[in-house]
C-alpha cells in the first residue's frame, strides 16, 4: 500500500512478510559483494517531503549520503560508519537517527531490513 493522501484510512503491515520491490543500487556505491537492495513505500506526503516506507538489504558493503532518517531495525545486523562521525552496530530492535548529508559506509553482515521516515 502506498499512499499520499494524509485522509487515508489507517493500516498496519506486518513488516517482517511484507514482499518489496528492486532498488537498483548506483554500481558506484557498491564497495564489495553483491548486495541487492529492495523495499516499499508505505506512505508518502502530498508534498513529498515525508517517505515512510521498509528497506533491505543483502550483504556487502556499501557507501551512502543520507536523508534524515529515523529507522529500527527489524531483522539482520550491520555496521554503519559515518564519516567523521560514530560507528554504529545495529540489529533488531535498534532505532537510529541519521542526520542529512551524512556521508555513510554500511556493512551488511546479514540481510538488514528496517522500517524508516524521512525527511527531505
Amino acid at each position: 500500500m502506498t499512499t499520499n493522501d494524509q485522509a487515508a484510512a489507517s493500516f498496519a503491515v506486518h513488516i517482517p512478510d511484507a514482499e518489496l520491490e528492486p532498488e537498483p543500487l548506483d554500481p558506484l556505491q557498491i564497495v564489495s559483494g553483491e548486495p541487492v537492495v529492495t523495499g516499499k513505500v508505505l506512505w508518502e506526503s502530498a508534498d513529498g517531503k515525508q517517505v515512510r516506507g521498509i528497506w533491505q538489504i543483502t550483504p556487502g558493503v556499501v557507501t551512502d549520503t543520507e536523508a534524515n532518517e529515523l529507522f529500527v531495525v527489524v531483522s539482520g545486523r550491520a555496521t554503519v560508519a559515518v564519516a567523521g562521525g560514530a560507528t554504529l552496530e545495529i540489529g533488531p530492535g535498534d532505532a537510529c537517527v541519521l542526520r542529512e548529508g551524512d556521508r555513510t559506509t554500511w556493512t551488511v553482515h546479514e540481510t538488514l531490513r528496517k522500517a524508516y521516515h524521512i525527511s527531505l
